[in-house]
């Protein structure tokens, strides 16, 4: 796992991603570039490079977040007892960096498992599949 000052984390990350990433900020619904995005590839943790979702667990929640019914895999993220703000939720942090991520709720598609990743966009960084492919190819 990444051990890092706030200092470090600072000088590596924009002001806007240290509040959300690093002191637990949300961000406005509706107004992160991820939330009605739909190219296929993969999200990665904005702070560490981390692969956390890919675009094929990807929904439309309607909620104002990009929205996941299921992580890439159980080891990277940590869903952590969120007590703040007079609610009881689950946070979910980059499991490599302890970044928060954003929480994750039981609204999500049944046939899925009913688990909704509501994530905020500025916690993550998205890797174009076919971008990555051309790449691959020598392209």
């Amino acid at each position: 796992m990444i051990n890092m000052s706030d200092e470090d984390w600072q000088k590596k990350l924009s002001s806007d991603q240290f509040k959300v990433l690093r002191q637990k900020a949300t961000e406005p619904p509706f107004s992160g570039k991820f939330d009605d995005f739909w190219k296929e590839g993969v999200y990665k943790c904005a702070a560490c490079g981390e692969v956390l979702f890919t675009s094929d667990t990807k929904f439309d929640a309607a909620c104002g977040w990009p929205s996941f019914w299921t992580a890439v895999d159980d080891t990277k993220i940590k869903l952590v007892p969120d007590y703040s703000h007079g609610m009881i939720r689950t946070e979910v942090q980059c499991g490599n960096c302890g970044g928060h991520l954003g929480h994750v709720f039981d609204d999500g598609p049944k046939e899925h498992g009913g688990q909704r990743y509501c994530i905020n966009s500025i916690s993550l960084d998205f890797e174009d599949a076919k971008a990555k492919a051309g790449n691959e190819s020598g392209s």
